[in-house]
Formats: C-alpha cells, sequence, structure tokens
C-alpha cells in the first residue's frame, strides 16, 4: 500500500510503514514540508493513488464533499504516546489491507476500525 502520513502523525509511522513494506511519505519530506497546504496534500495523495493518513476531520469534510483524498484514513485515538500509536496502527495493517481494495474512509479508533464506505 502507498501511504501519506499527515503532519500531526509522527515521522516515524511513515518510517515503520516502509519498513514494513510499503511505500509511504511523510509530509516532512515534502518541499514546503509540515507546511504543505491540506489541497495540496489531498491532490498528492490523488495524483500518487496515496492513503492519507491524518487526525485533521477537514479531510473528512473534504472527501465527501469532492472525493479528495480518494482514500482516507482517519486516526481517532486522541493523545496516545507514540509508541502506542505505533503498535495500534501496525497491529491493524493486514486488516488494514485487505478493507481498502473495497472502503475509500477508514477510520482508527482505540478499539476498532470503522469503515465508512
Amino acid at each position: 500500500m502507498k501511504f501519506l502520513v499527515d503532519a500531526q502523525l509522527p515521522k516515524r509511522l511513515a518510517n515503520d510503514l516502509t519498513a514494513a513494506g510499503h511505500d509511504s511519505l511523510h509530509t516532512i519530506d515534502l518541499p514546503l514540508g509540515n507546511q504543505t497546504p491540506d489541497e495540496d496534500l489531498a491532490a498528492l495523495a490523488a495524483q500518487d493513488q496515496r492513503i492519507l493518513v491524518t487526525k485533521d476531520r477537514d479531510f473528512v469534510t473534504s472527501f465527501h464533499l469532492k472525493r479528495c483524498p480518494p482514500k482516507l484514513l482517519l486516526v481517532s485515538t486522541g493523545n496516545i504516546d507514540n509508541d502506542t500509536l505505533l503498535r495500534l496502527f501496525l497491529s491493524n495493517i493486514d486488516h488494514l489491507e485487505r478493507v481498502f481494495n473495497d472502503i475509500e474512509f477508514v477510520e482508527l479508533s482505540h478499539n476498532a476500525l470503522i469503515l465508512h464506505g
């Protein structure tokens, strides 16, 4: 899978996804870094067929109104430490691979993957 990890999430998440065999970028890796505008992130995700991974609920509105980004993973865990976040994410990666074949918007909470069709 291909991911674009937004600025509110740790660079280590992108690194761990890459180490697990996925194509992953973090906003810090982009020319404008973490200052990259949301619309540019959504456009890049669409252009490169990446799943945008974010905590930013503004992307939910953009997804519903414009289907941009075309695939969205909303992290709705609230404030948790990075180690817990990474364990949660990586423990769900196999399931995410399966559901993103059919679903465009998925939410990752502490307890579940919520499929938004």
